[in-house]
């Protein structure tokens, strides 16, 4: 079973008596329904819809953790102090824990796993003490994982405050409620939902000819498609515009990155419409 540190991730905490009333007001997740044990695929967003932080989400005795990118924690404390107000409730970073991946098997007795509910295949999130456990595998076989099964993250694969929800999938992996009611842009996010307006969503992507740098474009016939995320062993993340993704595949153009053909689908696990060539071609 491969256990990864994951050095570039850190934990935010928000307890006490109205931290779930406090957090279902903003997050683009249902915190009233999360059970101990799962960890669970959630955002912040601008009010225009936007995702500001991408996280996971799991309870603690008094209230809620977020699994969060290290560098983007602090800026995540301080924007729900914003939304705090009168509510009872204390938020702030956890330098003392360090955060582990493990997957394709039982987690290690020595730290506190919680199940990565975004896909069965990514396994459990461990939370120990520094030090409370060797790791077996590096951060980039994590990563490497992570890709093949398609899962994006922001940062790497789209850019903070740049994407909606459902370009990220995070509809697709549980990290968007539709039926819990109000929270900070959800009204955005809600009619897209609805009108089916997401012409942008995050592709799986196989290189033949070599791997791009993330953030290279991706044209066919002229027109930009998209740009490529992150990437390992010859696969990789893109966020790619659908519709001309299939204007492309129907003219019978090579999508290229950076010069280099790429082949674009939709994860095994989506199931949001793709173009009928694209699909054809996926």
């Amino acid at each position: 079973m491969p256990v990864a540190l994951l050095p570039d991730r850190a934990l935010v905490a928000v307890t006490g008596p109205d931290a779930a009333a406090l957090l279902q007001g903003v997050l683009t997740c249902n915190v009233e329904t999360l059970q101990a044990g799962e960890a669970r695929l959630g955002a912040l967003l601008t009010p225009q819809g936007k995702v500001l932080f991408d996280f996971l989400v799991s309870r603690i005795p008094d209230g809620f953790r977020f699994d969060v990118r290290g560098d983007r924690a602090a800026d995540l404390a301080k924007r729900l102090s914003l939304y705090r107000l009168r509510a009872q409730a204390a938020i702030a970073a956890d330098p003392t824990v360090a955060v582990a991946a493990a997957w394709d098997g039982a987690a290690p007795a020595a730290a506190e796993a919680v199940a990565d509910s975004r896909h069965a295949d990514l396994g459990a999130r461990l939370y120990a003490a520094e030090g409370a456990f060797s790791a077996d595998a590096a951060e980039a076989d994590y990563h490497a994982h992570r890709i093949a099964l398609g899962i994006p993250e922001g940062g790497r694969d789209y850019a903070f405050g740049d994407a909606f929800p459902h370009e990220a999938l995070m509809d697709q992996l549980g990290g968007v409620d539709f039926r819990k009611g109000c929270y900070v842009g959800q009204e955005v996010v809600s009619r897209m939902q609805h009108r089916g307006t997401a012409r942008t969503r995050i592709l799986a992507a196989t290189y033949p000819d070599g791997i791009p740098e993330p953030g290279t474009g991706i044209a066919a016939g002229g027109k930009v498609l998209g740009t490529t995320g992150s990437a390992a062993g010859g696969r990789g993340l893109a966020l790619v515009r659908l519709d001309r993704l299939g204007d492309a595949l129907a003219a019978g153009e090579t999508p290229l990155a950076g010069g280099q053909p790429v082949r674009l689908e939709r994860p095994a696990y989506a199931r949001f419409a793709m173009p009928e060539a694209a699909d054809a071609a996926g």
